[in-house]
């Protein structure tokens, strides 16, 4: 189902509990994220459940043609920071941010299998933003 953005600051800065993809509530969360952002995919290439008014830590992002569900994502390592500028649906502007131009995750694929994963390049930016939602950090 389709869900209103949330652009309440105080919202956005709660973080997310960890979220279990065999759960049908959470499930629900994870498809509600899908259906969001194909509705907003021509302005937006990541989301985090905060931003659809529930705090769990689920994201999903633009992966080619697809999308990724991550379910409890962390970022284990980083390399080759560099500076950039972000936009976010959820707020307006753009703002200075740091990230990792290689990034290595851990999180649970829809199936509650726990997955590693390397992002390189925007994709990694994307997953990277979105994991600061999870913990409440807003760019």
């Amino acid at each position: 189902m389709i869900k209103p953005i949330v652009t309440s600051p105080l919202m956005l800065r709660a973080p997310g509990e960890d979220a279990d993809p065999t759960d049908a509530l959470d499930a629900q969360v994870g498809q509600d994220l899908l259906d969001t952002l194909e509705a907003h995919r021509h302005e937006c290439v990541g989301m985090a459940a905060n931003m659809i008014g529930v705090r769990k830590r689920i994201i999903v992002a633009v992966e080619g043609t697809r999308s990724l569900l991550m379910y409890n994502p962390e970022v284990l390592e980083g390399t080759g920071a560099y500076e950039t500028e972000e936009g976010c649906l959820s707020l307006p502007g753009t703002r200075p941010c740091t990230r990792f131009r290689t990034i290595r995750v851990r999180y649970l694929d829809e199936r509650g299998h726990e997955r590693t994963g390397s992002f390189s390049g925007y994709m990694a930016q994307i997953i990277q933003h979105e994991v600061d939602h999870t913990n409440g950090i807003l760019i």
